[in-house]
């Protein structure tokens, strides 16, 4: 399925969720015939993200539904900004309004936090990585709205990575034997990662030479010791405890990747309305 498929599915069951049997306000109170121009407009600062999505959600209630936008994906938005204009059948405009904007905010949301991070490790060689703590069915647009945000993507899911954590490690007899089994159950050009606690399981882990080692809550001064221990042979990710705060820190360390659950987890949605202006002519 492509990713256009993708977004359309998603956005149709969340109009479905909306809209239910039909929308009975706009129905009763607006005629077929009416046509009107709107604009979303920015409440706040931030990255905008997610046209494609609010774009389909407008055409699939109606394909004559015309959308403009002015501050593109990835770009930086401020208050009272117009942020796009949009025109056609007002029944459309209004029973896609908020699915629209669902998506939009929380996209947005992402972008705008992912930013945040990428510029405070600005000037170092680490990578700022989202994580799988996605809102359940939305992870394609979560990990979407990072990419615009300026981070990358870790894995997508359980069966593009093999990466082993610690109930892994126990379930396994050990790291050494869960490490042995990976490699002879993984597909071809799989890669795995291994997950350590300490600088002691770290070196035991460069022994088996490992695709990337996950630096599980390790301290600023533990992720030291762990990039000379390395010594740069193994891409190292530091995950856990990653803030705003202190990722700066994290990132003068050395580490080359650096993954932050709260990209996704904890999204604080850019506020945005969409205002009908006035009937067409």
């Amino acid at each position: 399925m492509t990713v256009r498929n993708d977004i359309e599915t998603l956005v149709w069951r969340a109009l479905e969720e909306d809209i239910g049997a039909g929308d009975i306000t706009t129905q009763a109170l607006v005629a077929p015939d009416v046509q009107a121009v709107g604009r979303f407009v920015a409440k706040g600062e931030g990255i905008v993200a997610g046209w494609e999505v609010v774009r389909t959600a407008f055409r699939l209630i109606d394909e004559r539904v015309n959308l403009q936008p002015k501050v593109m994906d990835g770009e930086r938005a401020r208050a009272n900004d117009v942020l796009a204009w949009v025109s056609g059948p007002v029944r459309a405009l209004l029973s896609a309004e908020r699915t629209a904007l669902n998506f939009l905010q929380r996209m947005s949301g992402i972008a705008t936090r992912t930013r945040l991070f990428v510029e405070a490790v600005k000037g170092t060689a680490a990578v700022i990585l989202d994580t799988r703590k996605t809102a359940p069915g939305l992870r394609m647009l979560d990990k979407m709205a990072v990419r615009i945000g300026g981070g990358e993507n870790h894995r997508f899911g359980l069966d593009d990575m093999v990466l082993i954590k610690e109930n892994h490690i126990v379930a396994a007899g050990g790291l050494e034997r869960a490490v042995d089994l990976a490699r002879k159950g993984r597909r071809n050009g799989v890669l795995i990662e291994v997950e350590v606690r300490d600088l002691e399981e770290l070196r035991r882990a460069l022994k088996l030479e490992v695709d990337r080692i996950l630096l599980d809550n390790m301290s600023v001064q533990q992720l030291r010791e762990a990039v000379q221990i390395a010594d740069y042979r193994i891409p190292l990710e530091a995950s856990g405890g990653v803030t705003l705060d202190n990722v700066a820190e994290v990132a003068a360390t050395g580490v080359d990747f650096i993954s932050v659950g709260e990209l996704t987890h904890s999204v604080r949605a850019l506020d945005i309305s969409l205002l009908i202006d006035h009937e067409k002519a």
